[in-house]
């Protein structure tokens, strides 16, 4: 019964046809709570409708395949017919750990107070090949993160680890139509209204790297970040959050594309430690890098 439901599982796909017939398989492997899963195919133009349809057949979810309107609107469309206490999006190219919607779940019916939770992920190739250590940038935030830690990139969430009373997600005014991701700028608001939150040891997603992730985009990723950042603009610490995180983008274009960081060094440098002790990435070799450092 629709009354029954829990939690919300919200899928939006775009063309990720290798990949969303797993992913949609691990939902419906989950036990322990009552769940729905909702999917919409963002205007796919490869085989992804054609394996939605036939899932959907399988396993009696909420499918709608329809024109691309991107990430953002599909989110807030896909918020609109959730009906469980609490949701959790879930991207297509990912797969969902078992137990973690029971276990995320009783967390917040046994901590009323708390608007959401974030959790941890371990890093999955495009085969599909994982380790089971879970990545070290997520658990070093656990057991909370505070809004000054976050906006000052000192402490990391990541937004596969979620789960949000759906009620106080709809009072903020869902996802914000301004940015091209949904993730970070809803972050930020939801710390900076409720100031601490809380990170689970729980293993919530296992993060498909294949190459064509949108956080392989560094200029829109970071770009966004510091759109997100202006929004606190009258917080005494943003000018120094501006320079981390140029910084961070400095450091990620230092790692992945070496003539870009230098192209953008007017742009991100800044006479900060932070620039500076990343600065020397941009002479080592990346085959160095992928041994010593995390980015």
């Amino acid at each position: 019964m629709e009354s029954a439901v829990i939690v919300s599982v919200l899928m939006a796909c775009y063309k990720h046809e290798r990949f969303v017939e797993a992913a949609v398989r691990s939902v419906m492997a989950q036990e322990g709570v009552s769940f729905e899963l909702i999917v919409i195919d963002d205007g796919s133009p490869d085989r992804s409708p054609e394996i939605l349809e036939r899932l959907a057949n399988e396993f009696h979810f909420k499918y709608v395949h329809r024109s691309n309107k991107g990430v953002v609107a599909t989110m807030n469309e896909l918020l609109s017919m959730a009906k469980g206490k609490y949701f959790c999006s879930m991207a297509s190219d990912d797969m969902m750990p078992a137990g973690r919607l029971a276990e995320q779940s009783q967390y917040l019916e046994s901590h009323p107070e708390v608007p959401v939770c974030f959790g941890q992920i371990v890093v999955m190739d495009g085969e599909g090949n994982h380790g089971e250590t879970p990545d070290p940038r997520y658990t070093r935030s656990v057991p909370q993160v505070t809004f000054e830690e976050f906006f000052m990139g000192k402490k990391e969430v990541h937004g596969c680890s979620e789960m949000i009373r759906l009620d106080v997600f709809r009072d903020m005014g869902g996802y914000d139509k301004e940015f091209p991701f949904e993730d970070f700028p809803q972050w930020l608001k939801f710390f900076h209204r409720f100031g601490t939150l809380p990170v689970l040891p729980t293993l919530c997603c296992y993060y498909r790297v294949h190459g064509n992730n949108m956080s392989s985009n560094s200029t829109l990723m970071y770009g966004t970040f510091l759109k997100a950042l202006a929004r606190y603009s009258d917080h005494p610490l943003y000018p120094k959050a501006v320079k981390i995180w140029k910084s961070h983008w400095f450091s990620m274009l230092a790692y992945t594309n070496k003539a870009e960081a230098v192209r953008r060094i007017p742009q991100l440098a800044s006479f900060s430690w932070d620039f500076f002790k990343r600065f020397p990435k941009l002479f080592v070799p990346k085959f160095i890098l992928d041994r010593r450092f995390n980015v």
